[in-house]
């Protein structure tokens, strides 16, 4: 039995009018397939804001489960695609720019993998990177509103032994894509007060997932709440805590980063649509047409190589990333290398904030009052970067990069982006 428990019905139709690819081995980078998986996710996305309800993208959801595009980072031996953390990152942004909601809902599944590939090699780790080469996807708990201190470790969720297992009692928010996904990693205490993480199916008896995220932007990422009702968890569920891993978490500050640059990339198609569409201009307009007038056209160019700064930064930081990964040696990343990483991921947030909510502003000046009814839809963009963006206050960010330029402070460890 699914013990989900879900708020909003499964669309019916929409995936019905929509052309599936087909897919035969794990989806790769620049490939007729990987193009086609996105195309088929973009009319996907379109048409479910057209369709005025905000339906969830289930289909969106099955058809990276059938392409197994959560392996994009497995070794093609091990059933996978591939790809550096650079070329993820590239399809992060692609993904984003067709659904923002579904890049966003894979966040923790890709952190979860990057785990995997720097793990020392044991049955449980090979287990994982089988099931996820098999289309699986994995969903997280982690945040308790009742932290003080974000990223202290320490969880009123409780994992306590109970004959050959344990059970797991508590609640987590902002489980982001965990409704959509086959199993989640929950971090909890042991009773001694230990942190731990373990890896469940969502459909455990005693797991119920609530659809009752009400953020004003990435509204379908499944950013509900998730309680735990003594769940029974195997031993061999356990994994260690996810902070031995690394000591900078700048994988899942620069993801959401990626996000926010595929979101640019649409608000460059949405402003170039907005101009193409007008039929009629200001009487004080610099050219008869929408599309002639030096002004629009200015606006655009500015939004455009914003778009493309911040893509390049991105891919920049990610590459910082992909260095510090390979020199991971049983599990452990070099520190130096690490904290470059961090480093490189802080300055992207730092100006890709201000250049996204710019850009998302700049849209409605080429289309008009018109441009802001709500049929359109066009402030999804500034609700959706303002949301992300708001996941790490850029003033903290920003403080902690002068300390170091100034003073050789280091960035602060203790950092969890959930």
């Amino acid at each position: 039995m699914n013990n989900k428990q879900l708020n909003s019905s499964v669309p019916t139709k929409i995936s019905d009018r929509i052309s599936s690819p087909v897919f035969t081995e794990a989806v790769k980078v620049e490939t007729r397939e990987f193009d086609q998986l996105i195309s088929a996710i973009a009319r996907d996305a379109e048409k479910r804001r057209s369709s005025g309800n905000e339906a969830h993208p289930y289909f969106a959801m099955d058809l990276i489960r059938q392409s197994r595009l959560g392996a994009l980072r497995l070794p093609v031996e091990r059933g996978g695609g591939g790809a550096n953390i650079r070329e993820l990152f590239q399809v992060i942004i692609q993904l984003a720019e067709a659904d923002p909601d579904v890049a966003h809902s894979l966040r923790a599944h890709y952190s979860f993998v990057e785990d995997l590939l720097i793990s020392p090699v044991n049955e449980q780790r090979d287990t994982w990177l089988q099931k996820i080469a098999d289309g699986e996807i994995i969903g997280n708990a982690f945040t308790e509103l009742s932290s003080k201190d974000v990223g202290n470790m320490v969880f009123e969720t409780t994992l306590s032994p109970d004959g050959d297992g344990y059970r797991l009692n508590g609640t987590k928010y902002f489980s982001t894509g965990t409704m959509y996904a086959d199993s989640v990693l929950v971090t909890a205490s042991t009773l001694d007060g230990n942190p731990v993480s373990v890896i469940i199916s969502t459909d455990r008896e005693g797991v119920i997932i609530e659809d009752d995220w009400d953020g004003i932007g990435q509204r379908l990422t499944g950013s509900g709440t998730t309680h735990l009702k003594n769940v029974f968890v195997k031993k061999e569920e356990v994994t260690v805590k996810r902070d031995e891993k690394t000591p900078f978490n700048s994988y899942l500050q620069l993801y959401l980063h990626a996000v926010i640059t595929g979101i640019m990339r649409n608000i460059v198609t949405d402003a170039a649509s907005l101009v193409l569409k007008r039929s009629r201009t200001f009487s004080f307009a610099a050219a008869d047409t929408a599309a002639a007038d030096p002004q629009l056209q200015q606006i655009i160019g500015h939004i455009s190589s914003s778009a493309f700064a911040a893509e390049a930064t991105v891919l920049a930081a990610a590459e910082t990333l992909d260095i510090a990964v390979n020199s991971a040696v049983d599990g452990i990343i070099d520190y130096a290398l690490s904290h470059n990483a961090s480093l490189r991921t802080s300055q992207a947030k730092v100006i890709i904030d201000n250049m996204a909510l710019q850009a998302s502003t700049q849209l409605f000046e080429v289309g008009g009052a018109s441009a802001t009814r709500q049929s359109a839809n066009l402030d999804r963009h500034w609700r959706n970067i303002r949301t992300i963006a708001s996941h790490n206050p850029t003033v903290y960010k920003a403080r902690a990069i002068g300390n170091y330029i100034v003073n050789g402070t280091e960035l602060p460890v203790k950092q969890v982006y959930f």
